[in-house]
């Protein structure tokens, strides 16, 4: 799933490690999630949203096709 985690998180000049720990995750998780190998779950794509202060829709791109 396509995402604009990095970008926000730049923007805050955050590195990984701060995000992390700010969602109670490891570095490795949002690693994961930056680069698309990892999907969050709902619960995680709440968290990242609201302290971001923007919809999950807005930060998370769904791929609508089914391949």
């Amino acid at each position: 799933m396509k995402n604009r985690l990095r970008v926000l998180r730049a923007e805050k000049s955050w590195s990984q490690a701060d995000l992390a720990e700010q969602l109670g995750v490891s570095r490795q998780t949002i690693n994961s999630i930056e680069t698309e190998k990892y999907e969050p779950s709902l619960s995680l794509a709440f968290k990242v949203a609201k302290l971001f202060g923007k919809s999950v829709e807005e930060i998370f791109l769904f791929n609508n096709e089914r391949g």
